[in-house]
């Protein structure tokens, strides 16, 4: 099996772990009584998950002194990574599991055409075209979809 296809899995594996991962805040919300107190545990245990794991595979952490160079753009990742899990604690409950991923997915489509298409956050250049635009298309159809039936 080529890298691509490990690559693929993985990032299918990912995938999957995202209406997991928002089920389960979704358990600890009802337990706490409050999403962003629940997407708050989610974020600890995962740094704590992340510091573990870089310790136990010889990351050498002196380099995070060297993410003061980095450039603002940079800092907003766990901003966005919140935004994320809290939205979807909250949607979970009130739209489902389905509807709620197949939303992201078409907003996530939309942002990627976006910025592929006029290179922002320096990804290279991949313009807009009739047969991406079809994919989006599909993609929305599939929200109506889900949410009809």
């Amino acid at each position: 099996m080529s890298n691509t296809y490990l690559y693929l899995l993985f990032a299918l594996l990912a995938g999957a772990m995202m209406p997991t991962q928002a089920t389960v805040n979704g358990k600890m919300a009802s337990v706490l009584q409050s999403p962003i107190l629940a997407a708050f545990v989610s974020f600890l245990v995962g740094t704590i998950a992340l510091f573990v794991y870089a310790l136990l595979s010889g990351e050498t952490l002196s380099t995070l002194a060297d993410a003061k160079n980095a450039p603002p753009i940079a800092w907003i990742g766990g901003i966005l990574g919140a935004f994320f899990v809290a939205a979807a604690v909250i949607l979970v409950p009130r739209l489902g599991v389905a509807m709620t991923f197949s939303s992201i997915i078409a907003g996530q489509m939309l942002v990627t055409l976006v910025i592929d298409h006029f290179g922002l956050l320096g990804v290279p250049v991949k313009e807009i075209s009739l047969a991406r635009v079809g994919g989006i298309l599909l993609i929305t159809a599939g929200v109506i979809l889900i949410r009809r039936y």
